[in-house]
């Protein structure tokens, strides 16, 4: 006699495959992301190249001002960009009016994204906006295998952004003049333009460097000392 199996009999042998399936799938993929990424890798970028002119040793002198407006106020930049700025024979004064260097970075942003984040950062220059950037990391998927595998090997990536604006003293007899706008808004409705100009004696550079630390299962505790050491390395290194 044929025994024919039953529909509901059927229906578990299915789930149970389906579920031996999911596991595999889910399986490969936790394999690749922790193969993958089983390695530190930190990147640093500028929105745009600055070239400082060469100045006689005498003149080597400058002024570190590091603003931390992010939500990680234990993210610390300004005393690593001091100690690498005095290996490379400068000296750090508290007084910016005898510096013939300025360098004052705000940091705007410490947070989880992905690589298309960081990207949107750095187009968006010095003062562009980063909200966007700070959304896309927590990105949702319908597919159950990536769910299944992303609940125990998950790809990992911090970013911090930063404005940096550098400030050089102009060489002897060298007047320079500085135009800046700002369109203020007063109200629902209406704006103000507000125009000013100014004869000085500095130079003003202003850039973007946005830095990020990719690997599986990454813990902002092992991301923040190499994210502040790639980014005093960029940082020092236009001096």
């Amino acid at each position: 006699m044929i025994k024919v199996s039953s529909p509901s009999s059927c229906a578990v042998v299915r789930v149970a495959v389906g579920g031996l399936a999911l596991m595999f799938l889910s399986g490969c993929a936790e394999m690749n992301t922790a193969y993958t990424k089983r390695a530190l890798d930190v990147q640093t970028k500028m929105s745009e190249s600055v070239f400082l002119d060469p100045v006689a040793p005498d003149k080597k002198v400058m002024y570190v001002e590091v603003r931390n407006t992010s939500d990680k106020n234990n993210f610390d930049l300004e005393a690593p960009i001091k100690a690498a700025m005095t290996k490379r024979g400068y000296r750090v004064t508290q007084n910016p009016d005898e510096a013939h260097y300025r360098l004052q970075v705000n940091v705007l942003n410490v947070s989880k994204t992905d690589p298309e984040g960081a990207s949107t950062a750095l187009r968006g220059g010095y003062g562009g906006p980063i909200a966007a950037a700070t959304l896309v990391g927590t990105r949702q998927t319908n597919d159950a295998a990536s769910m299944l595998a992303g609940a125990f090997m998950k790809d990992v990536v911090f970013m911090v952004v930063t404005d940096v604006q550098l400030v050089e003293k102009a060489a002897a007899g060298v007047i320079v003049r500085q135009d800046s706008q700002q369109n203020l808004k007063q109200g629902m409705g209406g704006g103000l333009q507000q125009t000013t100009s100014e004869a000085t004696k500095f130079k003003k550079y202003r850039v973007r460097v946005v830095g990020t630390a990719n690997k599986a299962n990454l813990e902002y505790e092992e991301a923040a000392p190499a994210l502040t050491e790639g980014l005093t390395r960029s940082l020092s290194g236009l001096f």
